[in-house]
């Protein structure tokens, strides 16, 4: 299941919410308030799609622009990008982290950039009017084809197309939608000639979670779609396939904003911020919020922007 997927399915919970409010209910983290109607470039309202990374990040970067003087505050767990654009548009909030690849797809579908540098000279035209991106990050959290270290060595797997050759044996896990995406099992084999039979497939619905890891430790799967930024890839000495063709769109991180609130302060901000965000740090991050540790994504964000030297202004 792709991130676009993973926040997408968000979409029948949302509708579920906007039921109750409308019965009463004010569950909706945009529904207190309505729109931001402020003018004002340095009041800024961070949203975050419904997903602990996005929640991590989302009050990364408002804790570093409250640093640097902007009345910032959160409105997290918003739900899919179907939800959070509109919001970004309409200025419910004014800014969310996203994603340059699914990004790009959303706002156009008809986009077949995939490298990074092809979605980042995409991404201004898709964007039109009345929404910006600052700099994306070097840090990015895309699918990624996983194996164990052990098949790893024992069929000397580099890239993905180094599992060409055992097609006919391979055993893939991942979600029903991968069946079906370009950027799946469709890709998998137009791109590099691996061939997955439907008997061959093993579906598992949690998107790359606990359940996937266990096939793919277990031996029920050879290999898996699991994200980049899973700190179970590190704790069970998982290899991610090198992915040269890019079937799999480039995924970093980027803030989303509200044309209105663009500023050099800001735009120097979010840069300095975003210049931190590797993929090692989301997957440091990840961990310590899901891992033993079970710390809070406010506090985990709050620690690592000290340690960054986040929490004085920007020079």
């Amino acid at each position: 299941m792709s991130r676009l997927t993973r926040v997408s399915v968000a979409a029948l919970a949302a509708l579920s919410l906007a039921a109750l409010t409308a019965c009463g209910g004010n569950s909706d983290p945009l529904s207190s308030g309505g729109g931001s109607t402020s003018t004002d470039t340095n009041s800024i309202v961070v949203g975050s799609a419904n997903f602990t990374e996005s929640e991590i990040v989302a009050n990364i970067y408002a804790e570093a622009l409250k640093a640097n003087g902007f009345d910032a505050s959160t409105k997290l767990s918003i739900g899919s990008r179907e939800a959070y654009v509109p919001a970004v548009r309409d200025g419910s909030i004014d800014m969310i982290p996203d994603y340059t690849g699914n990004l790009l797809q959303y706002l156009d579908p008809s986009a077949t950039a995939s490298s990074a540098s092809d979605v980042d000279a995409a991404l201004p035209a898709a964007l039109g009017s009345d929404l910006a991106i600052s700099t994306p990050a070097p840090g990015e959290d895309k699918d990624a084809v996983v194996v164990t270290r052990a098949t790893a060595e024992r069929w000397n797997l580099k890239s993905i197309a180094d599992l060409a050759q055992y097609s006919a044996q391979l055993k893939f896990g991942g979600t029903p939608e991968f069946t079906e995406r370009v950027a799946g099992l469709p890709g998998l084999k137009d791109k590099y000639g691996v061939d997955v039979s439907t008997a061959n497939y093993v579906t598992i619905a949690d998107g790359g979670g606990p359940a996937t890891v266990q096939a793919l430790v277990g031996g029920q799967v050879d290999a898996a779609d699991i994200f980049t930024t899973a700190p179970s890839i590190a704790q069970n000495d998982l290899v991610v396939l090198e992915d040269p063709e890019n079937v799999f769109a480039a995924q970093n991180v980027v803030p989303l904003y509200n044309a209105s609130k663009k500023s050099d302060k800001l735009t120097q901000v979010l840069d300095a911020v975003s210049s931190k965000i590797t993929t090692e740090e989301l997957i440091a991050l990840n961990t310590e919020v899901s891992g033993d540790a079970k710390t809070e994504p406010l506090a985990a964000a709050q620690a690592w922007v000290k340690e960054q030297g986040l929490d004085q202004p920007v020079s």
